[in-house]
């Protein structure tokens, strides 16, 4: 059995998007991360090392999204995935990208691309 770790609502400011001005002049990303894991070891140890540090994660999923501009958002979800996926306990992580001020002309709440992408070992 995989047991579920979320984190929701990270704040980033990136600078991606098909439009020039999107890049020029960024906009916020929000993305929500749920990973697949086993925290069996960490209940029983009660050790950080056992389970997966999230503070660390989303100071380096934040840094995936500020940094080296993407015309997709498929793309930056996949990189922010391959981030994840880094993390040896992590068996599988669903990432959604939320970029809530697309250049849309119409009146939205939001647009969003969920993936969900396995580690090497599945």
């Amino acid at each position: 059995m995989t047991d579920e770790l979320a984190v929701l609502g990270i704040e980033c400011y990136g600078h991606h998007g098909v439009f020039e001005f999107e890049k020029r002049e960024g906009q916020v990303f929000v993305v929500d991360l749920v990973l697949g894991i086993d925290t069996a070891p960490a209940a029983a140890s009660d050790d950080l090392r056992d389970t997966v540090d999230y503070g660390s994660l989303v100071a380096s999923v934040k840094a995936a999204v500020e940094t080296d501009p993407v015309d997709l958002i498929e793309t930056l979800a996949q990189r922010i995935a391959d981030v994840c996926l880094l993390g040896d306990r992590v068996e599988w992580a669903r990432v959604t990208v939320h970029k809530p001020d697309a250049p849309i002309d119409a009146t939205f709440s939001d647009v969003a691309l969920t993936i969900t992408r396995k580690g090497p070992r599945d």
